[in-house]
């Protein structure tokens, strides 16, 4: 499974441990992600995602999964949240 954020496309960064004798070896900064499930208000189900806790607050900052995506870029998301995206897009030009 990969270990990007299906939301902000947050993924692994790298850097060094360094010793007390200032030896540097590489090392991996992984993203905290979590598996949750975000509740769609338009669509009214779930969908199972794969993110981070940082894109976590930002959906509840923002109000919620269906505004979230409204003004997420398209590159950052990942093939599962595109295709909840469309769905949201389709399902407000229907009622609209």
């Amino acid at each position: 499974m990969s270990r990007r954020c299906e939301l902000t496309g947050k993924g692994p960064m790298t850097g060094n441990n360094v010793s007390h004798a200032n030896n540097k070896t590489r090392r991996r900064f992984l993203p905290n992600l979590q598996d949750v499930t975000l509740l769609s208000d338009a669509l009214g189900r779930g969908f199972k995602f794969r993110v981070s806790s940082h894109a976590l607050r930002s959906v509840d900052h923002r109000g919620g999964l269906d505004a979230f995506l409204a003004k997420a870029k398209e590159e950052d998301l990942s093939a599962a949240a595109l295709k909840v995206k469309k769905e949201l897009a389709k399902a407000a030009s229907a009622t609209a």
